[in-house]
C-alpha cells in the first residue's frame, strides 16, 4: 500500500517541477502539504506551558498594523492591574481557570504580586489588542521600563481611595519619557468610602503629578474612566453601580481603540525585532519575545542575533526560526507569520538575550556595509589630512608646515 502511494507522490511532484523552468518552492510546499500521509499529533512537541499546543494548528498571517493596539497596564502595587486583566480577558471570551490567571509563577501566586511582565492579546471589534501586565513593586521596575518601550499606549490604574503613590510616580515617569499618552483609570470606585468628590480630588493629584513630571499638553489632556475591576465594569462617568447591561469593560476597550494610536511600522522593510522578554522551554530552548519594529517574519526564515558594540554591530548567532508563537487569552497558539507592530515570541536562536536585536540577513549585511564604508571614509579622511600637513619644497625635501 505504501509503495504505490510513494510512487504516485514522486511522479506528481516530478511532473509539476518539470513543467516549470525553475524550481518553484511554493508549488513544492503545496504538494507536500497535500501528502496522503496524515500527520500524527503525538509526534509534535509544543510549548511546555501549554501542553495542548502540540495539536493546535498554526494560524494567522501578518496583521495590518492599523488594526493593532499595543497597551501596557501600569500602576502601584495592589491597585488592581492583574484583576483588571482578568476582566478584560473574560470580556473578550477567554476561559480563565482561576483568578489572577496571568500570574503563572508560583512565587507570584504565593505573594499575590506580579514579578514578571506578561503579554497576551485579545480581539475587540475586528482589532487585536496586545495587553501587557506589568509589575507594580519597586524592586521590579526594570520590567516596566522595558515594556513601555514596545507599546504605544498605557492604562494608568490608580486606587480611587488611596490616590497616586510612590510607584505610580515611577511608572508614570517611564511612560511619559517614551511619549505615551496614558488613560487614567480610577479603580475600586465601588467602595463605600469613595465618593465623586474623592475621585475629583484624586484626578487633580494625578494631573499635578503629570505636570511635575514634565508632561506635554497632549499628555496632560488624558482621558479618565471609572471602574471596579473586582465587579468587572468600567464607565466613562462616575457611578457606584452601572445598570446590568453596562456592567462590562466595553467602554474601556472602546477608549483604547479611540485614544491609543496604532503602531507606525512598515511591512515592506527588512525584519527587525528588539528582544524585551526571554523565557526557557525544555523542548524549544530559548524563547525571545518582543515587538517587531519592521518587516515580516515567517517560520523557517534565516535570522541573525545582533548586538551593538563600540566598534559597530556584532553578529551573535545565525539561525532559523523554528516556531512563532502568540499568546491569545490564556493559551499559546502557533502562527505562520507575523508583521511589523505585533508582539510575538520566537524560537530558533540560543544566544541573544534581552536588549539584543533579531533581524534577517539583509539587515546585518546593510549594517556591515555601513561599518566598512565608515571605516573607509575614516582612512580616506586621515590620508587627506596627512597630506595637508606636509608640503614639498622645490628641492624635493619634505618640510612640515605650521598653522
Amino acid at each position: 500500500m505504501v509503495g504505490p502511494l510513494l510512487r504516485s507522490l514522486c511522479s506528481t511532484a516530478r511532473k509539476s517541477l518539470s513543467s516549470s523552468p525553475s524550481l518553484n518552492c511554493n508549488r513544492l510546499a503545496s504538494l507536500l502539504k497535500t501528502s496522503p500521509f496524515p500527520r500524527v499529533p503525538n509526534l509534535s512537541r509544543g510549548f511546555s506551558v501549554a501542553p495542548s499546543l502540540a495539536s493546535a494548528p498554526a494560524t494567522g498571517n501578518a496583521l495590518d498594523p492599523s488594526r493593532l493596539r499595543n497597551v501596557a497596564v501600569i500602576a502601584h502595587v495592589d491597585h488592581g492591574k492583574t484583576t483588571l486583566m482578568d476582566r478584560l480577558l473574560r470580556q473578550c471570551g477567554a476561559d480563565l481557570p482561576h483568578e489572577r490567571a496571568l500570574d503563572n509563577i508560583s512565587l507570584e501566586r504565593e505573594r499575590g504580586i506580579t514579578i514578571a511582565s506578561k503579554v497576551t492579546s485579545i480581539s475587540w471589534k475586528e482589532n487585536e489588542l496586545n495587553m501587557v501586565d506589568t509589575p507594580g513593586h519597586a524592586d521590579f521596575g526594570g520590567e516596566v521600563e522595558r515594556v513601555v518601550g514596545m507599546v504605544e499606549g498605557a492604562i494608568l490604574v490608580v486606587d480611587a481611595g488611596e490616590g497616586p503613590l510612590a510607584q505610580t510616580k515611577f511608572v508614570l515617569a517611564k511612560a511619559l519619557k517614551y511619549g505615551l499618552r496614558p488613560i487614567l483609570l480610577l479603580n475600586k470606585v465601588d467602595r463605600p468610602a469613595v465618593t465623586e468628590e474623592r475621585c475629583d480630588e484624586v484626578e487633580s493629584l494625578v494631573f499635578d503629578l503629570f505636570a511635575n513630571l514634565g508632561a506635554s499638553e497632549d499628555q496632560l489632556d488624558f482621558p479618565v474612566l471609572y471602574a471596579s475591576a473586582k465587579e468587572g465594569w468600567a464607565s466613562s462617568t462616575f457611578t457606584k453601580g452601572p445598570p446590568d447591561d453596562a456592567k462590562n469593560m466595553s467602554q474601556l476597550l472602546d477608549a483604547i481603540l479611540k485614544h491609543v494610536p496604532p503602531p507606525t511600522a512598515s511591512l515592506d522593510e527588512p525584519f527587525q525585532m528588539l528582544v524585551s522578554m526571554m523565557e526557557r522551554d525544555f523542548y524549544l530552548g530559548r524563547i525571545l519575545t518582543g515587538r517587531i519594529s519592521s518587516g515580516i517574519i515567517r517560520v523557517g526564515d534565516r535570522v541573525h542575533g545582533l548586538r551593538k558594540t563600540d566598534s559597530g554591530v556584532e553578529k551573535i548567532e545565525e539561525g532559523k526560526v523554528t516556531k512563532l508563537m502568540k499568546k491569545k487569552g490564556t493559551s499559546i497558539v502557533l502562527i505562520d507569520s507575523a508583521g511589523a507592530g505585533d508582539i510575538i515570541s520566537m524560537a530558533g536562536l540560543a544566544s541573544p538575550s534581552i536588549g539584543h536585536t533579531a533581524s534577517n540577513v539583509e539587515i546585518f549585511m546593510i549594517e556591515k556595509r555601513f561599518t566598512h564604508l565608515a571605516y573607509f571614509k575614516f582612512i580616506l579622511l586621515s590620508s587627506v589630512l596627512r597630506q595637508k600637513r606636509f608640503t614639498k619644497t622645490p628641492k624635493n625635501t619634505v618640510v612640515r608646515t605650521t598653522h
